[in-house]
C-alpha cells in the first residue's frame, strides 16, 4: 500500500485491470481476490522483459525463488507468458534462488508444451553442498537444500548452458556478468559460509566442510536503458553491492539508474557494512542511482539507512510489483560527455 514512484505498479491494480478479474454478483464490482494473489518467500525471482524498437520483446527469468510452491503460486497469480520465456538465469548456487527451477520447468512443460526449448544459464561450479556456521557457534548447524542438478534440468527440457564469463543474452539486451572482482575493503562475502568438498572420484560422501565466504559463482544481470543508464539485478550481493556497481560502471562506463535485489546487509554481523555501502551509493558514486530497490536479504536497518539517504528513491519493492523503465533518446543526447565514477 506504500506510495510508489511513477512506473512502479502494485499487485492489486494489476489484478483489477485484467479482463478476467472475478466480479461480485451482488454489487457488480471487481473482487480483490486475495485467495489467488502472490505469496512472498525468503528468496528472489524476477521476470525481466526487454525490448528495442522494431523488435519483439525478450523474456528472461532471473532466479526462481526458494521452493517449488511459491513460484508456481505466483505464476498462477500474475499469469506471465511462460511460453515466451527464453532463458532462466541463476545468479548463484544457493537454493533460495534455485529452489523453484525444477518446479518451473515442470509447470512450463505441462502448460506450454509447444514452447521453444528453455535455456538454463548456470555457473559451471555447482557445489555438492553448502552450509552455514553462525557467528560464535563454531560448527555447521545445517546445510542449505540441494540445488538442481544439471541432469535433472535436462530431463525436464532445460537446455543447460554453463557460463563462468560475462555474456549477452536476450537479443543482446541483457548482460550476465562473469566473476565479480572483489575490490572494496569492507565487503567480505557471506560470514560463516562453508562448502562440502570431496576428493575427486569419491562419490561416497567422505569429505569435509571448507570455508567459502566469497561465493565466487555469483553473477549479476544488467540492462542498459537508453537515456537512463544501467538497471542492475543483484540477487544477493554476496560479492558486495559496491563491488557489483563498481564492476558494472568500469565495464560499461554508464550511470547506474536502478539497483534491484538483495543487498545482503541483514543481521548483526553485517551491520558495520551498512554505513560505507550507503555512503558509496549516495555520496561517492556519481551520478548516484535514481532508485534503489532493497529486497530479500537487505535487512530492515539497511532499508532505513537507504531511505534516509535516498528519500523516495529507496523504493519498498516486493513480490507482485511491476516496474516499467522506458528509454528516452532525448535524455541520452543530454548524457553525452558525462563522466561516471
Amino acid at each position: 500500500m506504500t506510495k510508489l514512484p511513477p512506473g512502479f505498479i502494485h499487485e492489486v491494480p494489476q489484478h483489477l485491470a485484467r479482463p478476467d478479474v472475478p466480479q461480485d454478483p451482488r454489487t457488480g464490482v471487481p473482487i480483490v481476490d486475495l485467495e489467488n494473489y502472490c505469496c512472498g518467500a525468503h528468496g528472489f525471482s524476477a521476470l525481466i522483459q526487454t525490448e528495442t524498437e522494431g523488435s519483439p520483446p525478450h523474456y528472461t527469468l532471473f532466479d526462481t525463488g526458494p521452493d517449488s510452491r511459491s513460484i508456481i503460486r505466483n505464476i498462477e497469480a500474475l499469469k506471465p507468458p511462460i511460453e515466451l520465456i527464453e532463458r532462466v538465469v541463476l545468479s548463484h548456487w544457493h537454493s533460495d534462488h534455485s529452489g523453484g527451477l525444477l518446479a518451473f520447468l515442470r509447470h512450463r512443460r505441462a502448460h506450454a508444451p509447444n514452447a521453444a526449448p528453455l535455456v538454463a544459464d548456470l555457473h559451471p561450479d555447482r557445489p555438492i553442498a553448502r552450509g552455514i556456521v553462525p557467528p560464535h557457534v563454531g560448527k555447521v548447524v545445517g546445510r542449505i537444500p540441494a540445488d538442481p542438478e544439471f541432469a535433472q534440468i535436462a530431463e525436464l527440457g532445460g537446455v543447460v548452458e554453463t557460463h563462468a564469463e560475462g555474456h549477452a543474452i536476450a537479443g543482446d539486451t541483457v548482460w550476465v556478468s562473469g566473476e565479480i572482482p572483489r575490490v572494496t575493503h569492507f565487503e567480505g562475502g557471506l560470514p560463516g559460509a562453508v562448502r562440502w568438498v570431496e576428493s575427486a572420484g569419491d562419490g561416497n560422501g567422505k569429505g569435509e566442510w571448507v570455508k567459502e565466504e566469497d561465493i565466487m559463482d555469483e553473477r549479476y544481470a544488467a540492462i542498459d536503458v537508453v537515456g537512463k543508464g544501467l538497471v542492475i539485478f543483484s540477487a544477493c550481493s554476496h560479492a558486495g553491492i559496491v563491488n557489483v556497481v563498481k564492476d558494472a560502471v568500469d565495464r560499461f562506463s554508464r550511470p547506474i539508474y536502478m539497483i534491484v535485489g538483495g543487498l545482503h546487509l541483514a543481521g548483526s554481523d553485517l551491520i558495520e557494512r551498512i554505513p560505507p555501502t550507503v555512503d558509496f551509493l549516495a555520496n561517492k558514486l556519481r551520478p548516484s542511482p535514481t532508485y534503489v530497490l532493497p529486497m530479500h536479504c537487505s535487512g530492515f536497518a539497511a532499508k532505513v539507512a537507504l531511505e534516509e539517504a535516498f528519500g523516495e528513491g529507496c523504493v519498498p519493492a516486493g513480490v507482485g510489483h511491476k516496474v516499467i523503465v522506458e528509454g528516452s533518446p532525448e535524455a541520452e543526447n543530454m548524457m553525452h560527455g558525462t563522466t561516471y565514477q
